[in-house]
């Protein structure tokens, strides 16, 4: 593992000395509270309860504030001025981890996504660059930024599945995912990928194949706000409703499943029995690529297996199934994400902020922030943490169970109902295991 590695992405976790109690007692805790919570669910959930369409309040006044034109208009020239920004700075500024590049792409992009979708929403697709870059392309050229010269085909999301992909083999496969040219060159390729494929197909091109904008929408599907589908406004919705919506599109399972092993294969690298295995393959970049690809194919077989593993229903309605259940992974993956990088955004978040106000080191200091230092309460918490981590992996999973549960109910036949969930249920209780076991027990 490289310095650069070891500087910017280890993610601060705690260890299985910190829970408070043994690991042991938390990967069969965590497997029965899931257990006991389907076991409710089948007495007290009788009836399908999550409606998609269902809305709590319309908020016209928030709707009228972020459609405006000038917030559009200013967003879009503060993101554009701020890659700008962070890419002279990887051209120009130190060539190691604390380059404002990294933080930038790591940290507040990859990781910040989270927590920033599930507040306000699919937040990505307003303050991407690159689309407020697409819009100004075409303002010169004088076209409608939705038209391109040519239709787009059915693609689904599955070129955002390659852009995901990329993404998670650059942190966690490649030889040097610290080295500031090689993000450099990703980034590059993301833009111009992006760009081209907006002049070719229109702004729909975003939606299909902006890695980081279907991540924020899969996580905001969780958000407490999201359009209203009549009158299109903002809206106050309930989280499970809103999951409910998720819409079934070619490589939704795949995302998901590239999302949920990746970060099983980050915790796994770190185990010993990773690292005696990686010593003996030869070249460690194609055994990491290949650990990748395994813990990605598992996490997804398995889900697709189990969504299909049901009777009463036809060969056309059994191959939809792995999508129409595709939502209740959401959950168990925002669960991941904050058991795994909590203390990487809070305290890793923090430096990324301060660098982007120097990025050049030449000794600025516009907000008289330059002799501020992180706070590292969190990490010197560690008990906290540990069971913070174990926490946000089983609420995860049993979110994602009353997910599931809704949607048995109201796609399956009813005398099927049970033995349908009850392979999903197997599969989430082995998620929470082997997730608790990867992150404490090994």
């Amino acid at each position: 593992m490289t310095q650069g590695r070891t500087d910017l992405l280890a993610h601060g976790l705690g260890g299985s000395t910190d829970l408070p109690i043994p690991v042991t007692y938390a990967l069969i805790g965590g497997a029965w509270a899931l257990a006991a919570s389907f076991a409710i669910l089948l007495v007290a959930w009788k009836t399908p309860r999550l409606d998609a369409s269902r809305v709590r309040r319309v908020l016209p006044g928030l709707t009228r504030v972020v459609d405006s034109p000038v917030v559009r208009g200013v967003v879009g020239v503060l993101s554009v001025a701020l890659a700008a920004w962070v890419g002279a700075a990887s051209v120009l500024g130190p060539q190691d981890s604390s380059n404002a590049l990294m933080g930038v792409f790591y940290v507040l992009v990859w990781v910040g996504l989270v927590p920033a979708s599930l507040i306000a929403g699919p937040v990505w697709r307003v303050v991407s660059p690159v689309r407020a870059l697409h819009r100004g392309v075409c303002v010169l050229l004088r076209r409608n930024s939705s038209r391109g010269v040519a239709t787009l085909p059915a693609v689904g999301v599955v070129p955002a599945v390659v852009g995901l992909f990329a993404f998670v083999w650059l942190e966690l496969a490649s030889s040097d995912p610290g080295l500031v040219a090689a993000v450099r060159l990703w980034c590059l390729v993301y833009v111009l990928v992006l760009l081209v494929g907006a002049l070719v197909f229109g702004d729909r091109w975003f939606a299909a194949a902006d890695p980081f904008e279907v991540f924020s929408g899969v996580v905001a599907r969780l958000s407490w706000l999201r359009r209203d589908r009549e009158s299109g406004q903002l809206a106050a919705v309930s989280p499970l409703d809103n999951a409910s919506s998720l819409p079934v599109r070619r490589g939704t399972v795949a995302v998901i499943a590239t999302l949920l092993g990746s970060t099983a294969f980050d915790s796994l690298a770190q185990t010993p029995f990773w690292k005696d295995l990686a010593r003996g393959a030869g070249d460690p970049v194609v055994a990491r690529t290949l650990g990748l690809l395994a813990c990605i194919a598992i996490v997804g077989t398995a889900f697709w297996l189990a969504a299909r593993a049901t009777g009463g229903v036809t060969r056309e309605e059994r191959a939809k199934l792995p999508g129409l259940l595709a939502h209740s992974l959401i959950p168990i993956v925002v669960g991941y994400f904050v058991a795994h990088y909590l203390t990487y955004l809070v305290e890793k978040g923090q430096q990324s902020v301060f660098t982007l106000f120097d990025p050049f080191d030449r000794g600025w200091n516009p907000l008289g922030i330059a002799d501020a230092s992180v706070n590292y309460t969190l990490s010197s918490h560690p008990s906290v943490l540990a069971s913070i981590t174990v926490l946000a992996v089983v609420i995860g999973h049993i979110v994602g169970v009353t997910l599931a549960h809704d949607a048995s109910l109201r796609i399956l036949p009813k005398r099927h109902v049970l033995t349908g969930e009850l392979a999903l249920m197997m599969v989430m209780v082995l998620y929470t295991f082997l997730g608790l076991y990867l992150l404490f027990g090994a």
